[in-house]
This record gives structure tokens, sequence and C-alpha cells, in this order.
């Protein structure tokens, strides 16, 4: 990697400290706005409605109309819904505006929908598929072992196969214009070759013929609201991986269409279908990688890197592309290859036991650090930018390390009395907070690694009171989890607590915990992130 030895020599390298929680969103909310999660509100990926308990992305909300009229079936808004982003504060990109200094942000996190500014950007992680979530893709088999229904990030589906043919449906956006929101879907036929291993796809208008092993190009995909009045465009790529003896066959999450968005995907509107344009299709979906497939075996870790090399691809185009015409200002541009494929092939260099999980082939590891040769040439091409007027900058999202052993903090705080079960369920089994005894259940965990108290007057059933008792559970808690230690290493899961919101003033809180933007000790005329 010369180029990014060349940049440690000619600058300064330094570790960055995460936020806490130690959360992507997080940090990434704390460099867009200067704040910690006092001031910007995101804590996790997912937060909670306190009266129902049930999850939702902390990022955006999408908003139906709030005036509608029903007409039978029928629902006919009479004001205007979309999609709000839920981070509070001022991006850095505005204050830039503020000072006339023009921008260019590429597929920022937590920037969904794109904030308003006169700078060009592109939506980043957050971005939804056409569903409103963080990506489901389908499966379409007839393979007899394999089971329907969800997993996580994705959906089987069993298909009939009769002389050679099939039909089945891709999954859309939610139909707000019908009662009760019902998904609308797009047919879609599978004709198996007889004697070779192919497959014709025939989607509306559009056919496409696949061999066995292959993926498609960007599939253009209409899902009808109202007949001949309101349609909806979405994008999706197949991939066919087996015809004989089972058909498998893999479908993208279906994408949000950049030539007709249905929701903001850029700043101005016309960015997103501007790189159309030039471009082509490109996947919108924030976090594009899909590694959810992998984690279920759709895909095997062959398939899955096609697919993120794929992805990486397309960034790369798009970055060539801006960066080529980036004069002044600042440019920014964030590549998601090195994170996801670390949480997938880190485990590669470091082949100790994982919790029973099989050991990886070897030649995984050299497929990952050929993702950081990829990033050094990246920067050897901004560095060519570089002149005595500009900075440039490189951040890690965050960092790796080993990953052997897990720590389930609902099932530590049902074993130390913190949740009660109502009588006859079994906590091992049950779904989410599903038989829980909220009458007597003090705090519960949701998200990655966030913890709440059962608080009166904010959960529905809350038993803490706000205040004293809330401070000294909050106490309690913390000093039990950092005495914590694994049984097996004597290793602490759980090594420090950070500041926390007992419960109460959250102006307070916001205005202790806010950080101010550091003014520049000089003003370059161009800088590149």
């Amino acid at each position: 990697m010369p180029h990014f030895a060349s940049l440690e020599q000619r600058g300064s390298f330094r570790l960055l400290r995460t936020s806490i929680p130690p959360q992507s969103p997080v940090a990434w909310s704390n460099l867009i706005t200067g704040m910690n999660p006092g001031g910007h509100g995101i804590f996790d990926f997912i937060h909670r409605d306190p009266k129902s308990l049930l999850p939702d992305f902390s990022i955006s909300r999408m908003e139906p109309a709030r005036h509608a009229l029903a007409l039978g079936d029928w629902v006919v808004p009479l004001s205007r819904g979309g999609a709000t982003l839920l981070r509070q504060g001022k991006a850095f990109w505005e204050i830039l505006d503020e000072h006339g200094i023009p921008a260019t942000i590429i597929r920022m996190p937590v920037n969904f929908p794109p904030v308003q500014s006169k700078a060009r950007s592109l939506a980043g992680m957050g971005t939804p598929d056409i569903s409103g979530t963080y990506g489901i893709f389908s499966f379409y088999t007839n393979d007899p072992r394999q089971s329907e229904g969800s997993r996580s990030g994705g959906q089987v589906y069993q298909v009939e196969v009769r002389d050679s043919r099939f039909s089945a449906k891709l999954f859309g956006p939610y139909n707000t214009f019908r009662k009760g929101k019902p998904q609308v879907t797009a047919d879609f036929t599978v004709t198996i070759g007889p004697d070779e291993p192919f497959a014709r796809i025939a989607v509306q208008a559009r056919e496409i013929v696949l061999r066995e092993g292959q993926w498609s190009d960007w599939v253009q995909v209409e899902f009808v609201l109202v007949p001949a009045l309101q349609s909806i465009r979405g994008i999706c790529k197949f991939y066919l991986k087996k015809v004989y003896p089972y058909l498998q066959l893999y479908v993208t999450p279906i994408n949000i269409d950049p030539s007709q968005p249905a929701w903001p995907l850029s700043t101005p509107g016309s960015y997103s279908r501007e790189l159309w344009k030039k471009l082509g299709f490109f996947y919108t979906q924030g976090i594009a990688e899909d590694t959810k497939a992998l984690s279920n075996g759709v895909l095997d870790e062959t398939e899955y890197l096609e697919q993120a090399r794929m992805v990486l691809a397309e960034q790369l185009r798009i970055f060539d592309l801006e960066l080529a015409r980036f004069d002044s200002g600042l440019f920014f541009f964030y590549f998601s290859c090195l994170d996801q494929n670390s949480h997938m092939f880190w485990r590669a260099l470091n082949q100790q036991p994982h919790g029973g999980e099989p050991e990886m082939a070897p030649e995984y590891s050299g497929r990952l650090m050929k993702f950081f040769e990829e990033m050094d040439r990246v920067l050897g091409k901004a560095m060519v930018k570089l002149d005595a007027n500009s900075t440039l900058l490189v951040l890690s999202d965050h960092g790796f390390a080993p990953y052997d052993r897990s720590f389930n903090l609902n099932t530590w705080l049902f074993e130390n009395g913190y949740i009660v079960f109502k009588d006859g369920v079994n906590a091992r089994t049950t779904d989410l907070f599903s038989g829980v005894d909220w009458s007597h259940t003090r705090a519960y965990g949701l998200g990655l690694n966030s913890l709440y108290l059962n608080l009166r007057g904010r959960e529905s059933g809350g038993i803490v009171q706000p205040g004293a008792e809330a401070n000294a559970v909050l106490k309690e808690i913390a000093q039990e989890l950092l005495a914590i230690r694994d049984p097996d290493t004597g290793v602490a899961p759980i090594t420090r607590s950070g500041p926390f919101l007992p419960g109460g003033d959250r102006r307070k809180h916001r205005a202790l915990e806010r950080r101010p933007l550091h003014r520049p000790y000089s003003c370059p005329r161009r800088i590149i992130l």
C-alpha cells in the first residue's frame, strides 16, 4: 500500500477514539455535526417506540400523508408524505454553504434523505430499499431442504417447477393508497433449459437469459400503486446459482431507481438521474454488499465476493467521475468495501475457534487484502489532485479485531432479575419481549448495545421512578456489568461505561454533552475527505 505509506510519511497518522456507543451511525453523526448522541440523537442503528417497544430505524422515518380520504378500499392522500431524516444538528457542509464554499458529498452515511443544501450529494448508509428496509434479498428454490420463510435480511420462497417453468413475484413497496397498506408485487416467470443449465427470466417487458453461476445486469421493475395513475420503479439483479438438481435463484433487494427515485436520494434531486445517465444504474441501497445472504448460506464466499466486487466497481465509477471534475471546495467519498468485507472475512486472518464455526480457507484472507490494495489505488488517484493549497484526509469507519465470543445483554438482564417473564413463559424461546412481565421488569436491551430503563411515564408499563431511583438502578447495573468476566477466558466483555441519560432532563444532557465544531487553524482552498 505505497500511497498510504507515503501519506503517513508526509502528514500525520493517529488513532481515533470511537464514539459512545461505539457504532457506525453514531460515529458518522458525530463527524457530520460535531456533536455526540446527546445532540444529534442517533444512539444505534435502531431505536424503539417506548409505548409499543417495537423497533424502528433510527436514521430516518417513512411517513404517510397526514391527511387522507378513505373511499372503499382506496385511500386518497390530501397532504404529502415522505421520508424524514431523524439526525439532528447542522451538517458541516451546510456551514460550507453559508460561506459560499462548494461541496460534493457522495454516499455520506446517516444522510437519508439528504439534508437540503447547495452541495452535490448522494445518500449513503441508511438509505433503504424500495420496501423501506435496510435490504431484503429474495431466494427462490424448489429444494425441499430449504424451508420457506424469513431470514435475517432476506426471504426464502418455495416454488413449484412444472414443465420446466414456474411463476413467482417480486415484492416492492407498501401501497399507502390501499387500506391496510398491502405490499405491491410484480410477476415474473422462469423457464429452465431442458438440457443445458440456463434459465430464461421474463420480467414485465424484459427477458434475461442466464447460465448457471451468472449475474444479470440491473433490471428495472415497475410496481403499480394505482392502475394507470401511480407507480414506483425499482431496480434489482438476478443471480442464477443453480439449475440442477434443484433451482436456486437469488434476487438482490429491490433498490430505489436512481433514474426515477421514489424517495429523495440526492441534492439536487436531479443529481441521481444525472449519474444514471452518465454511468447507468447502480446500487442506491445504503449497505449494498449483501452480507446477510452470505451469513444465511444463500450466497457462498466466492459468490458474495463477486457481488461485493460489483458494488465496488460501481462506486469506483462514481468516484472517478466526481474526482475528475472536482476543482475547489470539499470532496467527500465513502467506500464501503473495507467495512463490509472485513466484517465477513477478518476471521480468515485469525484462524482460531469461533464458537463451532468452520475455519475459513486461507485464500480469503488474501482476497480481503485485495480490497485494501484497491483503496490504496483510490488514494493514489486522490493524491494526484493535491497541490500546495489542498488538504487530504483519510479516515476509517472503525477498526477490526478477532471476534470469538458474544455477550447477550437481555439474557444477562433476565438471569440477574432485571427482566421478568410471566408465569409459564419459556424465556429461552420467546420472541422479542413477548411474555415479559413489565410490572416487574426494570431494564431491557434493544439494538446492538443499547440499554433502557423501564421508566415510569415513558414506557407504557414503566415501573422505575425517574430521578434517584433511576440513577440507583443504572449505577447498580453498570457496576455489575463491569465486574463480569468470561468464565472460559477471564476477559471482561465490558470495560467501561459511557455517559448515560437517567431519564431526566434531555435538554440539560444535550447542553452538557454538545461539542462545538473546532475552528480550523487554516483555510485550504480544497479539501478531499
